[in-house]
């Protein structure tokens, strides 16, 4: 038979206190881990929560625009057509890339806050019940 194994101090534990400590160790990890935003009921700016989207778009739409000259450069009569034939396309889809990125990242944003307003009300609620 075996014997269940022991700790360092010489006390035994069973495999439920194992369970438990475990699971009470990485719950409280898990709790550790969260951003304070999300406790906090502090109400944040416009440009705190689209900041980012709006410099995607933005640097998008740059690149964009650089490639269409760059691009446009390529049918003028220059010395070096064939760089501004590879360099005008790769530019052009990369701000397109970003451009897209942009503005498909601020409906996610302005879903994910109503998720959180839903959320923060449904947790006054419950503790409005269950905290009697």
């Amino acid at each position: 038979m075996e014997n269940p194994p022991k700790s360092p101090d010489g006390s035994e534990k069973s495999p439920q206190s194992k369970e438990l400590l475990t699971s009470n160790t990485a719950s409280t990890l898990c709790i550790s881990s969260r951003s304070e935003s999300v406790w906090t009921s502090a109400s944040r700016s416009k440009w705190e929560i689209y900041h980012k989207p709006v410099i995607v778009v933005s640097v998008g739409a740059a690149v964009f625009l650089f490639g269409m000259v760059i691009t446009s450069l390529s049918c003028i009569q220059i010395k070096n057509k064939n760089v501004y034939k590879m360099c005008g396309p790769a530019f052009l889809s990369m701000g397109l890339m970003l451009l897209v990125c942009g503005l498909v990242w601020i409906p996610i944003i302005r879903k994910k806050q109503k998720q959180r307003q839903k959320s923060q009300f449904l947790q006054s609620l419950k503790s409005f019940f269950f905290n009697r």
